[in-house]
């Protein structure tokens, strides 16, 4: 026996101009977090394990 499958609600009014606001701000944030302090240490981590890359 088949289950119907449920309606999407869908954003209307105040609540959808307010995501749509909070989706751009998003927008202009993203790739602004550096993450090279982290991507040093886990580089140190891995010499420091004589950890090496299969050769591709």
């Amino acid at each position: 026996m088949a289950l119907t499958i449920a309606a999407v609600p869908v954003l209307t009014g105040e609540a959808s101009d307010r995501f749509d606001l909070l989706m751009e701000m998003s927008e202009e944030r993203r790739g602004s977090v550096d993450f090279s302090s982290e991507i040093n240490e886990a580089r140190a981590i891995l010499e420091k394990a004589d950890f090496q890359l299969a050769s591709a």
